[in-house]
């Protein structure tokens, strides 16, 4: 016999459903500002953080889609678009014939050094801003609370 679902109770479904509003509302606006102010999607921009974050540019397939914790078909439409852009290429791994690296192109680089101080300003006024240091800290201790249990969590 199954176990009754653990329902939440109303202080735990009012802290779930305002993260769950400000989650959305918050990535919804930064990917119109974003869209907006320098063409690109918030995808394409999250690819582009998580290559040129790294010295080389670079990424394994395979942990590129475990860093954004996306399908991988999903992860392969999306680098297949902007490979089409100029954003990013395929590289074959040499030391795994079915591997492939994702690099981030010249295009690419410039793409992201445009858009970023925008992005990061519009991060600041509608997330950063809004908290206070002490707030910004415990949210921050939180989020990797929460991460570092996730980790530990089948999936």
């Amino acid at each position: 016999m199954d176990a009754p679902p653990r329902w939440l109770d109303p202080e735990q479904k009012a802290a779930w459903d305002s993260f769950i509003r400000m989650q959305e509302t918050l990535i919804g606006r930064l990917s119109r500002h974003l869209q907006a102010d320098s063409g690109m999607s918030a995808s394409d921009y999250i690819v582009l953080v998580n290559l040129t974050e790294r010295g080389d540019g670079r990424i394994r397939f395979s942990d590129l889609v475990k860093r954004m914790e996306w399908e991988k078909s999903r992860v392969s439409h999306q680098v297949t678009r902007m490979a089409k852009r100029g954003l990013v290429a395929k590289e074959e791994c040499p030391d795994d014939g079915r591997g492939a690296f994702i690099v981030a192109t010249p295009a690419g680089y410039q793409a992201i050094e445009d858009a970023a101080p925008r992005h990061v300003e519009h991060v600041r006024r509608l997330f950063i801003d809004a908290l206070t240091p002490n707030q910004l800290s415990t949210l921050g201790r939180i989020s990797k609370r929460v991460l570092d249990h996730l980790e530990k969590q089948p999936d």
